[in-house]
């Protein structure tokens, strides 16, 4: 997992001078205790500078919210659900949203990150990139944030297209110009033609496959008896 090497290196304070590391504190029953969340906090805050990430850490703070409302940070909140944005198409925003408190969901930014992740994920990059430009701020502390949502469209563009326009491209990569385009295009080995860019032969993926299931009567019976 991104940020296991990390977690080695941070130390956490403990009770009569003892001391542990992030990653054995959230293997054990310590990730539960609110005395340990200033320095997770701390953990998500070097995460967004240096552009690592570990969802495990990051979720055990959403929780500790949960068990200590009072204790909530709605900044460190809204590092978190952008760190788990840029990981798409994972689904660790899903996770996270789903430990959010309603004072949280009720927050203008947080609203507002939810509404970029459907963005995302219906595709709409155009609306997307819109947004971000009408909102530059919410991202600034986001290093390589640009970056992360390139490579999940370059992902969606190398499952979904045979060729592209190159203009077309471009657009759904945030506008870039042509220089940083190719570096793109280099990077996932597609074949620059023009004005195309020549993604890749897709039709072993959308040739229909014939699936048989074997099913034995020893295992279908409990389900026939159970529906009697």
């Amino acid at each position: 997992m991104p940020g296991t090497s990390k977690q080695a290196q941070i130390i956490v304070k403990m009770e009569e001078e003892k001391v542990i590391t992030i990653s054995d504190m959230l293997k054990s029953i310590e990730r539960y205790n609110p005395e340990h969340l200033k320095v997770i906090e701390n953990y998500v805050e070097d995460q967004a500078k240096d552009n690592s990430y570990d969802l495990e850490a990051n979720l055990a703070v959403l929780k500790l919210y949960q068990f200590n409302p009072h204790l909530l940070n709605l900044d460190i909140t809204h590092l978190i659900l952008l760190k788990a944005l840029t990981n798409l198409p994972h689904t660790d925003f899903v996770l996270c949203k789903c430990l959010l408190l309603p004072t949280q969901t009720a927050d203008d930014t947080v609203k507002e990150i939810i509404h970029l992740v459907d963005i995302l994920e219906q595709c709409d990059f155009a609306m997307f990139w819109a947004r971000i430009k009408l909102n530059p701020d919410l991202v600034r502390k986001i290093a390589g944030f640009y970056d992360s949502i390139r490579k999940f469209v370059c992902h969606v563009v190398s499952i979904t297209f045979q060729s592209i326009e190159k203009d077309y491209l471009s657009r759904l990569l945030g506008d870039i110009d042509d220089h940083t385009l190719s570096l793109w295009i280099k990077k996932y080995g597609w074949k620059d033609q023009g004005n195309l860019v020549f993604i890749a032969n897709q039709d072993e993926n959308i040739k229909t496959k014939n699936i048989t299931e074997k099913i034995e009567f020893e295992n279908l019976a409990p389900l026939m008896a159970a529906c009697l």
